[in-house]
């Protein structure tokens, strides 16, 4: 059974708190599922999340739509994916993501629910629920030992 914490950003700055915060308890090879509609902010939080990793400059991320996979420099590698435009998890496997996966990099897969099949067993995956015109809940899932000592973590801290 999943370990699992809610926040909720009352506004974008909000958001950008929750990601800044998040990104010091991730680790080399995490791997984070992003699950919300058009519009509610994932991209907002992996800008956030490569904030919180030291990226020198934070509006180098942007939407993966068009090119599935983008890669930035950190305190550890990025890679974020958008499997937003892609018919099959066969598409995205074809991607090599299971070789990021692998990697010592933290991977962001927007739009994680159309590829599931394709994340490890073991995984973080949120989900972002738009509560308002800038509002936001995040529902925080830890699959696996890593990622429920992860959420716990979350749990304890103080937001």
């Amino acid at each position: 059974m999943a370990q699992t914490v809610h926040f909720d950003a009352v506004d974008e700055a909000a958001t950008a708190e929750f990601g800044r915060r998040l990104a010091p308890v991730l680790f080399s090879g995490a791997v984070i599922g992003l699950i919300g509609q058009l519009g509610a902010g994932k991209t907002r939080l992996v800008r956030a999340i490569a904030e919180g990793l030291d990226i020198a400059d934070p509006r180098a991320v942007s939407s993966p739509t068009f090119v599935l996979i983008q890669e930035y420099n950190a305190g550890l590698p990025i890679y974020h994916f958008d499997a937003y435009r892609l018919h099959s998890e066969a598409e995205f496997f074809d991607l090599g993501a299971h070789e990021y996966f692998q990697g010592q990099g933290v991977c962001l897969v927007e739009w994680a629910d159309r590829v599931q099949g394709c994340l490890p067993a073991e995984h973080l995956r949120i989900h972002i629920h738009v509560t308002g015109p800038d509002s936001r809940k995040f529902v925080i899932e830890g699959y696996g030992e890593r990622y429920e000592e992860l959420v716990r973590k979350l749990k304890t801290s103080s937001w």
